[in-house]
């Protein structure tokens, strides 16, 4: 992996690694990030950051197992200040998907905790191994096995999508889109002043690393200079815990991890420093968003983001809450600067009228100053504010019969229930009609003899006969992604014919 007493010039290394590699430098005694009720400081990143750029080239395509954890912090920003290629790969998947992944991948070297790099590395390969629970603690093991026409210079993350439909695929994110992205950002805070500096406050980042959500919240703080509380993973004391220490002005829920607080019995004045709730990744329900702001004074802000556009492209601030959620609940905000929306007709590609319902198109900038129209498989709406509604995937529509049915309309029928935590619903095969929808429901404890029937019965009263599940099965857990989303592929096995 080139000479270890090689030290790559600032100069070859774009905006973000410089601006990781600046931060650093201010202060390295102060706090950096809090784990387990343990301090580590921007000194410790600094090491480890130190020991990877003398190794790493940039460019170098580094698969690393990633988890909530100390020495994952300090080697993912490592790679990233070293100009890197980091290619996330999520060791929690299985053990026979995560090896299929990695034997397609040709790595320069794989990086992750002895457990992990036993399970699934080669011993006789190029590694980086996190031999303690400190972020500076990467030894590096094997000889370098890349060829440099594997190198993807410019190229950050080589980021897997959520995968709640299919197979994730893996998405290219440069180090010029995510700088983009965190410049961006700063439009949503109070503070937009962007000096190299830190700054006082501490985050709350209970996102997995290997979603984007994870990492651009680690990354926005440290391209910020501010400090964050690294959880493991979401659980509701461990929030909480963190949330009355720490006291943020923002939180960041995915709607599943909404829905556990707000069913929690909490004090309000837990919550007490909390001014608004980000939330993304899976659809919000706006009733959920109302309850939360009723029980606990919270506004919840709705964002719509991608995996292929580096992050958010529309979403709320707090003025545009506060002056319009009672005429546009429901919506998820409005395009974040620098990227325009427009939805358009799916059979001509023709954008439509202000009001229509049709796909989704964006032009992101931090794709770059010349990105065109990336089309997704979004239903939506604009109005003519401005606002994004969005109605469902198109390629998860069920034409049942020759109606349309939306799954997310029927979902969102049966998560309006009291009963009801959350909901599935996905198209099944049928003979006749050509497709039917069938649900999962996950019921709320207090709730948990409720009979599929007697939610049925509900549901018909506010859907078309034509959008009624034909079955509906009640299960403890509805399967979700590392990112909180439902997992219609695990959904979709549970309907699965034995036969």
């Amino acid at each position: 992996m080139g000479d270890p007493h090689a030290m790559h010039a600032l100069p070859e290394l774009s905006e973000l690694s410089q601006r990781i590699a600046g931060i650093l430098a201010i202060d390295p005694a102060a706090p950096a990030f809090e784990f387990e009720q343990h301090w580590y400081s921007w000194g410790d990143l600094r090491a480890s950051a130190g020991t990877i750029a003398a190794a790493v080239e940039p460019g170098t395509r580094i698969g690393v197992l990633l988890r909530n954890r100390p020495p994952q912090i300090g080697l993912l920003v490592g790679l990233l200040r070293a100009g890197a290629c980091v290619v996330t790969i999520n060791p929690d998947r299985g053990d026979e998907r995560v090896r299929s992944d990695l034997a397609g991948l040709d790595l320069a070297a794989l990086a992750g905790e002895p457990r992990d790099l036993a399970a699934f590395g080669d011993a006789s390969a190029a590694a980086l191994r996190l031999v303690s629970e400190h972020p500076a603690a990467v030894t590096i093991v094997g000889e370098a096995v890349a060829d440099p026409a594997g190198r993807r210079p410019g190229v950050a993350v080589e980021m897997l999508t959520s995968g709640t439909t299919g197979p994730p695929k893996r998405v290219p994110l440069t180090h010029e889109t995510l700088f983009r992205v965190l410049v961006g950002a700063k439009h949503y805070e109070r503070n937009q002043q962007t000096d190299l500096r830190l700054r006082s406050g501490v985050v709350v980042v209970n996102s997995p690393l290997v979603h984007l959500g994870g990492l651009f919240r680690v990354l926005q703080c440290v391209n910020d200079g501010r400090s964050f509380c690294l959880l493991e993973r979401f659980g509701l004391e461990q929030w909480v815990d963190a949330v009355r220490r720490h006291r943020p002005s923002t939180v960041s829920l995915v709607p599943a991890a909404l829905r556990t607080v707000l069913d929690a019995d909490l004090d309000p004045a837990d919550l007490a420093s909390v001014r608004s709730v980000v939330s993304g990744t899976a659809p919000l329900s706006p009733d959920d968003a109302d309850a939360f702001r009723a029980k606990y004074g919270v506004p919840v802000l709705a964002s719509y983001a991608a995996t292929e556009f580096g992050g958010g492209v529309a979403g709320w601030n707090l003025a545009d809450h506060e002056q319009f959620w009672s005429r546009k609940r429901g919506s998820v905000g409005r395009a974040h600067a620098g990227c325009e929306l427009r939805v358009v007709d799916p059979a001509t590609g023709a954008p439509l009228a202000t009001g229509s319902e049709g796909l989704l198109e964006v032009k992101a900038r931090q794709l770059g100053d010349d990105a065109g129209w990336s089309r997704t498989t979004d239903l939506a709406r604009l109005d003519a504010d401005g606002f994004l509604w969005i109605l469902g995937r198109a390629d998860q529509a069920i034409i049942r019969g020759g109606f349309k049915v939306l799954p997310d309309d029927v979902r969102a029928a049966l998560e309006r229930d009291p009963r009801v935590r959350g909901a599935a619903v996905i198209g099944r095969p049928d003979a006749r009609l050509g497709a039917v929808p069938v649900a999962a429901v996950e019921l709320r404890d207090e709730h948990a003899a409720a009979t599929p029937g007697e939610l049925l019965a509900t549901v018909a009263a506010v859907l078309a006969p034509y959008e009624i599940p034909v079955e509906l099965m009640v299960i403890e857990t509805l399967p979700r992604t590392p990112s909180g989303k439902v997992d219609l592929t695990a959904v979709r096995e549970l309907f699965a014919d034995p036969t």
